[in-house]
């Protein structure tokens, strides 16, 4: 038989789970209905904690109750710099793309297009083998220096384009090497000519090392 002691021991541990159970639930309920500034700093205190997902759950939460916060810009591009800054680059364009659906017209859109640039830029996986990637970046480049030529990031965007245009003829002049040993002249020719091609001067092609992409920034 169960003695009065141990009755009274499970008693307390239900009671104990209950009250638990029943503080957060009042602690969660209390999680709705704040203001704006309240949100914004509490994704603050997360981000500068290291909390990145709890501060994207923050920042949802900011976004749902006060759409039209002007708090909402500024906490977007927080959290595209924390997430860079986290190597999550792909979190970094899902809210970068956000920001620029929603503020094409906002005189911060210069930076919200070079950060897309350089998260794209820093996102590659493998240097020589996201060729789709570099060909879109060095679009949005071109259309960046056509739209913001007065851009104060300017140089910075010169610089990932550049070392975008190096690695192009960096793999260019490696796909050449790799026919002309396989004996295969016409398609050697071919990816020579787009070495000489290129606006980069083939005796400045350097073979990229890894990783060829942080260097400018690190």
């Amino acid at each position: 038989m169960i003695n009065n002691s141990k009755i009274k021991s499970l008693f307390l541990v239900i009671a104990s789970v209950f009250v638990f159970t029943a503080c957060s639930s009042k602690n969660e309920v209390a999680e709705y209905n704040k203001p704006a500034l309240y949100w914004y700093n509490k994704m603050l205190t997360q981000i500068s904690n290291g909390n990145l997902d709890e501060a994207d759950d923050t920042y949802s939460s900011l976004e749902s109750e006060h759409r039209n916060s002007p708090l909402i810009p500024t906490s977007l591009l927080i959290l595209v710099n924390s997430h860079i800054d986290d190597e999550e680059y792909s979190l970094a364009n899902f809210y970068l793309d956000e920001y620029i659906k929603r503020f094409a017209l906002s005189k911060n859109i210069d930076y919200a297009r070079y950060l897309k640039i350089k998260a794209n830029f820093l996102g590659f996986t493998y240097q020589l083998r996201d060729q789709e990637l570099t060909e879109d970046t060095i679009k949005e480049i071109a259309d960046f220096k056509v739209k913001y030529p007065r851009s104060p990031y300017m140089p910075l965007v010169d610089t990932i384009n550049a070392r975008l245009y190096m690695a192009k003829a960096s793999l260019d002049s490696s796909i050449a090497k790799l026919y002309t040993k396989l004996d295969k002249k016409a398609a050697a020719d071919f990816y020579n000519k787009k070495v000489k091609e290129s606006w980069v001067n083939s005796s400045e092609i350097e073979a990229v090392k890894v990783p060829f992409y942080r260097s400018i920034f690190e």
